[in-house]
């Protein structure tokens, strides 16, 4: 049985919990196939014979003192183009997000977006049950506790 078809606006604050991001403004991207994440610092390497990816975020829009750092297991790697054309090799990590009262495992590639609005685009993969109302935002209420 498939869970009630949700809508949502075309922004929406989401939370990743694993990563320890309790809440982040989102620009839902009907064009964009993988969510994307604002990432700095980023580095690879290894724990208990796992790939992982180590980055700080900046979870807040315009606020360049608060940093939540994070470490996840990296799933892929991928060759991506941006909304500007330009191609990009990124790693793909696989994490819980959670909006409203929903949460589902959604893949994510980790860029720098330093010069984006959003710190992070949910791609239409990660878009489950998920129905985008393009003239409303924040239809599920603000995730986390901030």
């Amino acid at each position: 049985m498939t869970k009630k078809q949700i809508t949502i606006g075309w922004r929406e604050w989401v939370s990743l919990p694993e990563l320890g991001i309790d809440a982040i403004k989102a620009k839902i991207d009907t064009g964009a196939r993988t969510s994307a994440l604002h990432t700095f610092s980023l580095e690879t390497g290894r724990e208990h014979g796992a790939r992982v990816a180590r980055f700080g975020v900046h979870p807040m829009q315009g606020d360049a003192e608060t940093i939540v750092w994070c470490t996840a297991p990296i799933v892929d790697e991928r060759n991506v183009r941006d909304s500007g054309g330009h191609r990009e090799w990124r790693y793909v990590i696989a994490t819980p997000l959670a909006m409203g009262d929903r949460r589902w495992t959604v893949e994510i590639t980790l860029t720098a977006r330093d010069t984006m609005l959003f710190r992070m685009l949910v791609g239409r993969t990660a878009m489950r049950d998920l129905c985008v109302d393009p003239s409303a935002s924040f239809l599920t209420g603000r995730s986390g506790s901030q």
